[in-house]
């Protein structure tokens, strides 16, 4: 245990336990738990520019039903503005598709972070609360034991709520 506390360094002495030259278990449980914010977050502005592109497409429904020389307001960084529709048509029409770009790569990047999270999981052994019971990996025995709530971890992995 000396070993490991000069490596570890003097404020995770009384952590160190059995890991070896490696983050302590909070410092992987935070980035884990950092690494889901970023996703939700992703997931979040995806939904939110999802609903922005219903609200284009009805708003581009209707007027494309209307006449093109008729009058319509249109509010363009908290100003509202009138134009015709023949003007306001093709920007919301090409709003609409830059919306469309962005979701696609917002999309991308959270397949991207989910592989991150999946590799970190494995790489830490990090179980989610109620996931032990389910698993296939073969590691039917390691959750029943870790799951009892006896204070001995035996290095087995992070049990992250």
């Amino acid at each position: 245990m000396a070993a490991n506390s000069s490596s570890t360094g003097s404020k995770s002495s009384n952590s160190g336990g059995g890991k070896q030259s490696g983050p302590s278990a909070e410092q992987v449980v935070a980035t884990f738990q950092r690494m889901r914010q970023e996703q939700r977050s992703m997931a979040s502005k995806a939904a939110e520019l999802e609903m922005d592109i219903n609200e284009h497409s009805l708003v581009v429904d209707t007027l494309k039903e209307v006449d093109p020389s008729r009058k319509c307001f249109r509010l363009i960084g908290g100003v509202l503005v009138e134009r015709t529709v023949k003007e306001v048509l093709p920007a919301l029409e090409n709003n609409k598709e830059q919306i469309s770009k962005i979701i696609e790569s917002i999309n991308s990047q959270m397949q991207t972070k989910g592989r991150e999270l999946t590799e970190y999981r494995e790489r830490y052994n990090i179980r989610l609360v109620g996931e032990g019971e389910g698993e296939e990996k073969g590691q039917s025995a390691a959750p029943s034991r870790d799951s009892e709530g006896g204070g001995s971890k035996s290095g087995a992995g992070v049990l992250v709520s």
